[in-house]
């Protein structure tokens, strides 16, 4: 059976709702919707580059947290 490894966003609701910025189970890492939201600050009102920007570091942080890179991407949702 393939462990599961939770990568946590700190947020409150992360108990509350089992919620998780990342889970990988296997070889698969699943990430949750992600905002540009740093605690309670939205990063670069009005600026979606720096607000896309912001979002990718986060991704790849609980990307690497998990055991993956960027370069491991196969899909993508918006």
């Amino acid at each position: 059976m393939n462990k599961k490894i939770r990568v946590s966003s700190g947020a409150v609701w992360e108990d509350k709702v089992g919620y998780s910025r990342a889970v990988r189970v296997g070889n698969i890492i699943e990430v949750s919707g992600t905002a540009a939201i740093d605690r309670d600050k939205i990063i670069s009102p009005g600026n979606v580059q720096g607000q896309t920007e912001f979002i990718i570091q986060k991704i790849e942080r609980a990307l690497k947290e998990a055991g993956g890179t960027l370069n491991d991407v196969v899909r993508t949702r918006i």
